[in-house]
């Protein structure tokens, strides 16, 4: 059977619409990404630098302040309202347990010292005649007893009276710091002197709920004070706070550590204390720039094939210049670092390098 010349210029015009039609449908296949090159697209394209996922070894080194005690320490203050009569130990000096440091007025009216005194001799003399007494046969056992006991409390209380005039060192040390003066009212609770062993010492300092996570006892740590950048000494944690400071919501830390050959660190210095908080093997980190925080989600825009996609991601710990995702990005995943500001979930996206 013959064509007609219509249906072969039918026929032929259908070709030709294929032949223009073919290339636009391939472009819309599902799967491939469209690449910002050129055309409408490019003229919106958000500029992007990039950085990639890798895993690597993170070290992460903090650093805290916090004021300094002896190993043992003592602070002696006052229990009564009275004036001070006597210092009987300088700073520096070395001093036992149970010494006088400073004694005050025994006469004053806050003072019951002797009166006390009193009671309690005469508190004696009548135990010594009650045994005499007993020993003869001239009163029953439970009369010695009475005068023992009453002896008992005489001499618990003198103890007391003298206890508040003569103050003592509980423990042996170094008089680090006497913060009164002979003739002062010394009033009640009022820090008098302060009594340290110096040879260790021991640091103070608080850290947040997620670095103390990654604390453990005994871990080693560097002390040093800005005054003497170059004296350093190694030390280890030796007390965790298992609760938060109500106020500061804050966790307090201690450091025990040898003080230098000439005691060169004191009580109440401020020094510093630097530690690393727990080192990360091999974890999945990338560029801080790159983590867009809200205070409730972090999240990345992953680029690929021209755009960017949002991508919500949990965070670790950071060294400042690189932070490490647990979860959230697989490695080699590629995140914008600048013009990070300017996406949005599925924006056409020029990669640029500085």
């Amino acid at each position: 059977m013959s064509i007609t010349w219509q249906q072969q210029l039918t026929v032929g015009s259908l070709g030709m619409l294929l032949a223009i039609t073919a290339p636009s449908c391939g472009s819309s296949h599902k799967g491939d990404e469209p690449a910002v090159t050129s055309g409408a697209q490019a003229a919106y394209a958000v500029p992007v630098e990039v950085a990639t996922a890798e895993l690597k070894d993170l070290t992460v080194l903090k650093t805290f302040s916090g004021p300094l005690e002896g190993e043992e320490q003592a602070n002696i203050v006052a229990r009564i309202s009275e004036r001070v009569i006597s210092i009987k130990v300088h700073v520096g000096e070395t001093v036992r347990a149970g010494q006088v440091v400073l004694a005050l007025d025994k006469s004053g009216t806050s003072s019951q010292y002797y009166q006390a005194e009193a009671n309690f001799k005469n508190a004696g003399k009548t135990l010594e005649r009650m045994k005499s007494l007993y020993a003869e046969g001239a009163i029953a056992m439970q009369v010695l007893d009475g005068a023992q006991t009453a002896y008992d409390v005489a001499r618990a209380n003198f103890d007391a009276a003298r206890g508040a005039v003569d103050l003592v060192t509980p423990i042996a040390g170094v008089v680090t710091a006497i913060n009164i003066n002979i003739g002062d009212l010394a009033l009640p609770g009022a820090l008098l002197a302060t009594i340290a062993k110096v040879d260790r010492m021991k640091v103070i300092f608080n850290m947040n709920e997620t670095d103390v996570t990654n604390i453990v006892q005994g871990q080693r740590v560097s002390i040093y004070s800005e005054a003497k950048s170059g004296t350093r000494t190694e030390g280890r944690i030796v007390q965790l706070s298992k609760s938060a400071d109500v106020r500061s919501r804050s966790f307090e830390m201690k450091a025990l550590f040898p003080n230098t050959p000439e005691r060169w660190f004191k009580p109440g210095m401020f020094c510093k204390v630097q530690l690393e908080i727990a080192p990360q093997h091999k974890s999945l980190v990338i560029p801080n720039a790159a983590i867009q925080s809200d205070g409730n989600n972090n999240r990345v825009f992953v680029i690929r094939g021209g755009r960017s996609y949002l991508r919500l991601v949990d965070i670790g710990v950071t060294d400042g210049e690189r932070t490490v995702v647990p979860r959230g990005l697989a490695e080699r995943d590629t995140v914008a670092t600048v013009g990070v500001n300017n996406l949005k979930d599925s924006s056409f996206v020029i990669v640029v390098s500085r």
